[in-house]
């Protein structure tokens, strides 16, 4: 399958389990060029063609998302291959009363026990220092009040990792209407 298929794939996915709306979020895969990331403003279940090569010395290639800054410092910082960001909703508002996310469910607790929640206003150096450090130990961070950064060895582990964040703060958000 082309990077070009696999963007596509993933980006559907992300939609179709509303885990991205409109033109949020965005992906991408490192190569030994650099890695290719969505295009700024791009829809993820839309054109596969809606990607960009950047390198991975900083230096900014048009049309780049705005959140190139944390895809670059994550390459830097760790072996990961493949970045997945996206607005989940249950985990954007689980980030918004916690300062990390404890899973209480069985996937969780064996995927994902503990997802930490990093500050950093949205494209900046300050929110791509905190999640390359996350991520360098992990493959799920929640930036508050913003969304998720997953990332693995290719784009389904990185998908998965979104996914299960996802579910794990969902869960936890439905047991703790329970207790009231």
């Amino acid at each position: 399958m082309s990077v070009e298929e696999t963007f596509s794939r993933i980006g559907q996915r992300l939609f179709s389990e509303h885990l991205v709306g409109g033109n949020f979020g965005n992906m991408s895969v490192r190569t030994d060029a650099g890695y290719f990331i969505t295009k700024t403003g791009s829809y993820l279940d839309a054109d596969p063609a809606q990607i960009v090569l950047m390198p991975l010395n900083g230096r900014v290639t048009p049309f780049a998302s705005s959140e190139w800054r944390v895809h670059t410092a994550v390459y830097n910082a760790s072996k990961h291959l493949a970045i997945v960001h996206a607005h989940p909703p249950y985990a954007v508002a689980q980030s918004l009363i916690k300062d990390d996310i404890v899973t209480v469910d069985s996937e969780g607790q064996l995927l994902a026990p503990h997802i930490a929640v990093v500050e950093g206003s949205c494209g900046s150096q300050n929110l791509a220092d905190a999640v390359a450090e996350e991520l360098a130990k992990s493959h799920i961070v929640i930036a508050r009040g913003h969304g998720t950064f997953a990332a693995g060895k290719d784009m389904d582990e990185a998908y998965l990792y979104t996914s299960l964040a996802e579910h794990c703060c969902k869960v936890l958000s439905l047991t703790e209407q329970c207790k009231k």
